[in-house]
């Protein structure tokens, strides 16, 4: 048998049944899988067959984990490295593909439904209105991590659009200082969902610049948690909305004429 190909399927925010159908049907025909246990529910693992098998990486080095899969790549014509969300945001994708790389592993991505989707989702919250924002941006506060020359908070908040601020949770004072740094007032806003999508789970805190920090640490929530700041963040109760162009009667495009 060749070398089996390793997929990272993004597993979505919690809700297992968010998880895409390419990314289910890879685990029901994996001969391994290897997922994020701290942060990816376990129940996604389980449309895996009886015989894979299957391994938490929450205590792993990334040096373990390249190993785990380059091994397991030389039995399994599938193996699947189930993450949380999608590949692509502040998951490790690149630093594990590499060595699969230098080892001659194939590898495929599937993406996956991004906590800050959900977190909108579960709020019932868009990131974008017509002539209020059009723009959202992903981004965190540093911590262990260092930020970007160019990326702290208070740069990216002086664009007065959503921000979506993962990783953060804890560090709620920084957020803080980052929009007010740009200007954001004190009744701008908040929103926090702690494990958005996760049967049974699942909190939202509403709240302001000024109160949110205080209502998180009220509410116990210190860890998986999405902070979005949006001048969009409540519309569903304004009186008045700008209507999309798109669909305004008075709008033509190559599906549709106009009628007033």
């Amino acid at each position: 048998m060749g070398v089996g190909t390793v997929w990272f399927v993004g597993a979505g925010p919690g809700d297992p049944d968010l998880i895409t159908v390419k990314g289910r049907d890879l685990i029901a025909r994996a001969g391994a899988i290897l997922f994020a246990g701290s942060l990816v529910n376990v129940a996604a693992t389980g449309w895996a067959p009886p015989d894979c098998l299957i391994a938490d990486s929450k205590d792993m080095t990334l040096e373990q984990m390249s190993a785990w899969l380059i091994a397991n790549a030389a039995r399994c014509d599938t193996v699947v490295r189930l993450q949380t969300g999608d590949p692509a945001l502040y998951g490790t994708l690149i630093e594990l593909v590499q060595p699969l790389d230098a080892a001659g592993v194939p590898v495929a991505v599937v993406p996956g439904v991004s906590s800050a989707m959900a977190s909108a989702a579960a709020a019932v919250e868009s990131f974008t209105l017509p002539e209020v924002t059009q723009t959202t941006i992903f981004t965190r506060v540093e911590g262990r991590t260092p930020m970007p020359d160019g990326e702290d908070l208070a740069a990216l908040a002086a664009h007065r659009c959503t921000l979506c601020i993962f990783l953060s949770i804890t560090l709620l004072h920084k957020v803080e200082a980052g929009l007010r740094q740009a200007g954001w007032p004190d009744d701008a806003p908040v929103l926090v969902v702690h494990k958005a999508s996760w049967p049974g789970e699942e909190r939202i805190v509403r709240g302001t610049l000024a109160t949110i920090k205080q209502q998180c640490r009220d509410a116990g929530i210190v860890s998986q948690a999405m902070v979005i700041a949006s001048p969009t963040l409540g519309a569903r109760q304004w009186p008045e909305l700008a209507r999309s162009r798109l669909y305004d009667p008075s709008f033509t495009h190559r599906f549709r004429k106009a009628t007033t």
